[in-house]
């Protein structure tokens, strides 16, 4: 009787599951809600933080392919579910246990991040389970983004302050327009362009700021720039996988959404050049791992 080897899926496959790629847009947010609630950076609070919301991203990634796996068989047989690189519940399992696994990080900060932490793990299951042919999916991964400035403000401060609903909100429009041309990027191109006014909610929050030094110029500056672009692709499609390619941007424009809350908030050079600098970092890791 021969026995099957279970073949353990490769390193490539993980990190692609986990779209590994994006993280440093979520690291950014850390330091955003952080410093937006007015909350000390003590290192070993943020290193937690940082470590609870990668783990709720990541999960939600891998939720995102196994209960998309039945559209991926179709759509993008290449992903690795349907390729045959790692079993659907391998896929399953993992995602699950990252979810708690954030919500375990949580408790250490007391009972109200740690249900903010829950909320967040509920909110990511709703999207992957209810984002095909669901007209609010935008909303609700905007949402997503959002809970992780209000976990991350309630964790190192204990409350959440008017400051950071106001971030959450500029964040989650941002995050919701991404969804929406997200949704047109396997047919490469855009239908209505209407929603694509959300992604200015950032700028227009930060427009009273603008005067209050170089460093809030400067960040408004770059986001705008990299939101331009990204829209010039989408209008004027020039080449094929112009969609896709202005989808991966717009997500590293998260860094400079919350670069451009820090100096908003008064955060410092030092933390606005760190989420800048998130930036670059995202869209070279999207070159060997996909973001999408």
């Amino acid at each position: 009787m021969s026995v099957t080897a279970i073949q353990m899926p490769s390193l490539s496959t993980l990190l692609r599951l986990g779209r590994i790629s994006n993280v440093p847009t979520v690291w950014t947010n850390v330091l955003a809600g952080s410093v937006i609630a007015g909350g000390g950076q003590r290192p070993d609070q943020i290193a937690l933080i940082l470590i609870a919301m990668t783990a709720f991203y990541v999960g939600g990634m891998y939720l995102n392919d196994f209960f998309d796996r039945a559209i991926d068989a179709r759509d993008r047989p290449g992903r690795p579910i349907h390729a045959g690189e790692i079993r659907a519940a391998t896929v399953s399992w993992i995602g699950y246990g990252l979810l708690a696994t954030g919500i375990v990080l949580m408790i250490p900060f007391g009972l109200v991040p740690m249900i903010w932490g829950a909320l967040l793990a509920a909110v990511i299951v709703l999207y992957d389970v209810w984002h095909k042919g669901n007209a609010l999916s935008p909303i609700i991964m905007g949402l997503c983004r959002a809970l992780v400035y209000i976990g991350t403000g309630a964790a190192v401060t204990g409350s959440t302050s008017q400051a950071t609903i106001v971030g959450a909100v500029a964040l989650a429009s941002h995050v919701a327009g991404i969804t929406y041309v997200a949704k047109q990027e396997s047919l490469d191109r855009m239908g209505s362009l209407w929603p694509l006014v959300l992604l200015a909610a950032p700028l227009f929050v930060a427009l009273p700021a603008v005067f209050n030094g170089w460093v809030v110029v400067v960040a408004f500056l770059l986001l705008l720039a990299a939101d331009a672009f990204a829209i010039q692709l989408l209008v004027r499609r020039p080449s094929p996988g112009a969609v896709p390619l202005a989808v991966s941007g717009l997500i590293a424009a998260i860094c400079l959404v919350d670069a451009l809350a820090i100096a908003r908030a008064g955060g410092g050079v030092l933390l606005v050049a760190f989420c800048m600098l998130g930036y670059p970092l995202t869209r070279l890791l999207q070159k060997s791992i996909p973001g999408t």
